[in-house]
């Protein structure tokens, strides 16, 4: 019999107030579900979450020229930089043991190649340099000034010295200035030569061929989930069929059969001829720029923007329509009025899907787009396999995160994530 005075305490079976007992079991039930996705916590955490922390980091860190010419560091910071004149016979000294004991265990190349981002030529003369390097007597040869400069011309150029004390600090702001077509210089920040300013255009087309690639999405892939979402079951089975069959085909065989087909004398084109759409000497170019990437990745993608909406048609009683009808709404008006309100968040899902997934492509903007179709992605790909630059490749993928999380963020506050629904 429980209790009902007011200072009464409602005990469980054991003799636990029930308060007590009920917060235990709230607790033992949280940590039994912790322990249970814990595996895929840490999975995660290790092969996800590190990695990408750990590359977006070298967007900053700037350490191998300190760690490989600590004494040059040293010495330099006391040398006016903006005077025009070369450091004194102290850092000259400094440096030749710096690329001495860096040449002895083989670690000149990496500054070397470090400070070559900055200035084309500057490898060479780091290892021509550390090759007779190997050879001097730190306590007997000298005056080292006058040794280096023989060695290299480049070691009497200000510029040089100016590169290594501009970059000699831990961390850096270099390779964002350099993602945003800038670099930093002894006098601060300066926009790079025109010859060289190729990112801001790729981050610009990126974004603007993203949008294109979602919106053409939109506009094929609505009639197709509004088929399946009010055709009879056979049939919306079989077209939804076609809609997945992409799916089970290679990405790089679907990308390398449009290379096949948008070329000039490929399908597309011999089908226009023969049509005589256009005339046999005047054969459109669809591949290798804009048009081909636009075209391949609309196809690649258009499975995403239609899956989101078809769940969420699906869920639009076809009463509604019937409603709007009886009470005098034309065709047109009951759809836009009644349905297409309704589609709104699953457009919006398949949106972000898409755009997200755009913005992101590597594959299919390298094999058809060309110099003129490839995105910013394949700039970073570049820098990261070919010329190992893996700060400005970290610092090109942050901007372009903080471009997404902005631009997701926008869609926020316009239309309201909230109002993203796959689907129930």
């Amino acid at each position: 019999m429980v209790n009902s005075s007011p200072n009464s305490t409602l005990l469980s079976a054991d003799g636990t107030p029930l308060k007590k007992s009920l917060s235990r079991s709230l607790r033992q039930q949280k940590i039994r579900a912790l322990l249970l996705i814990s595996p895929l916590l840490i999975f995660i955490l290790v092969a996800f979450i590190m990695p990408i922390v750990s590359m977006l980091s070298r967007s900053v860190e700037n350490d191998l020229v300190s760690q490989t010419l600590p004494a040059t560091v040293s010495a330099i910071q006391s040398w006016d930089a903006l005077s025009g004149e070369l450091p004194d016979e102290l850092v000259y000294k400094a440096f030749a043991q710096d690329i001495q004991n860096a040449a002895k265990v083989k670690v000149h190349t990496k500054v070397a190649l470090r400070l070559n981002y900055e200035k084309s030529g500057i490898a060479s003369l780091f290892k021509k340099t550390a090759r007779k390097a190997k050879k001097w007597d730190m306590e007997t040869d000298g005056p080292f000034k006058e040794k280096l400069i023989k060695v290299h011309k480049g070691w009497g150029e200000v510029e040089v010295w100016q590169i290594i004390k501009t970059h000699s600090p831990r961390y850096t702001s270099g390779y964002f200035l350099n993602a945003i077509d800038m670099r930093k210089t002894a006098e601060g920040a300066d926009f790079q030569p025109e010859d060289k300013t190729i990112l801001i255009k790729l981050f610009q087309r990126t974004l603007v061929m993203s949008l294109i690639i979602t919106f053409s999405c939109i506009l094929l892939g609505y009639p197709v989930a509004w088929l399946l979402a009010n055709l009879p079951m056979r049939q919306a089975n079989l077209l939804m069929i076609l809609v997945l069959l992409p799916f089970w085909t290679s990405l790089l065989v679907r990308t390398s059969a449009w290379k096949v087909m948008l070329q000039q004398q490929g399908v597309i084109n011999d089908i226009l001829v023969q049509l005589s759409l256009v005339s046999d000497d005047a054969r459109l170019i669809m591949i290798n720029n804009e048009i081909g990437t636009i075209v391949a990745m609309t196809h690649i993608l258009l499975p995403f923007m239609i899956l989101p909406m078809y769940s969420v048609m699906q869920t639009i009683p076809p009463s509604y329509l019937r409603a709007a009808k009886s009470l005098g709404a034309t065709n047109w008006t009951a759809f836009w009025r009644v349905y297409f309100p309704q589609s709104i968040p699953g457009i919006g899902a398949g949106s972000i899907l898409v755009f997200i997934l755009a913005i992101g492509y590597y594959i299919t903007p390298e094999i058809v787009g060309g110099t003129k179709g490839v995105f910013i992605s394949n700039r970073i790909a570049y820098h990261i396999l070919k010329s190992l630059n893996w700060g400005l490749a970290a610092a090109l993928g942050t901007i372009l995160l903080v471009a997404v999380l902005i631009l997701y963020w926008t869609y926020d506050k316009i239309v309201g994530i909230d109002n993203v629904k796959l689907g129930g």
